[in-house]
């Protein structure tokens, strides 16, 4: 099993910033970000492999960043240029085992970007 904790979520004015954090209580394959909008289906946000490949949604690209340290188990999702359409709760997501096989989701942390 593994534990995860989200921090870092908050109310942001548009074009602001937020880092979000998941601290894992144990090694991980890969990590990644979704978020779920009143009314909205829970979607991918960005994923980053243990080698470091990411991937992000077309939404975010160039104003959001994925990264990880390894060392301390954990992931980041820094969002710079927040608009009111990033408002949502975001998840992080997790693959461990020896072959990723196993997934685990965090509590989920809100985001609100407004005025």
């Amino acid at each position: 099993q593994v534990q995860l904790v989200e921090s870092g979520g908050g109310l942001v004015q548009p074009g602001g910033s937020l880092r979000l954090a998941c601290a894992a209580s144990r090694s991980i394959n890969s990590m990644g970000w979704y978020r779920q909008a009143p009314g909205k289906e829970r979607e991918l946000v960005a994923t980053i492999t243990s080698g470091g490949s990411t991937n992000y949604a077309g939404s975010v690209k160039g104003r959001f960043t994925i990264s990880r340290d390894n060392a301390k188990n954990t992931a980041y999702l820094q969002m710079n240029s927040l608009k009111p359409e990033d408002t949502a709760v975001y998840y992080c997501n997790v693959h461990y085992g020896n072959y990723g096989e196993f997934v685990a989701w965090g509590q989920g942390t809100q985001v609100t970007v407004s005025s």
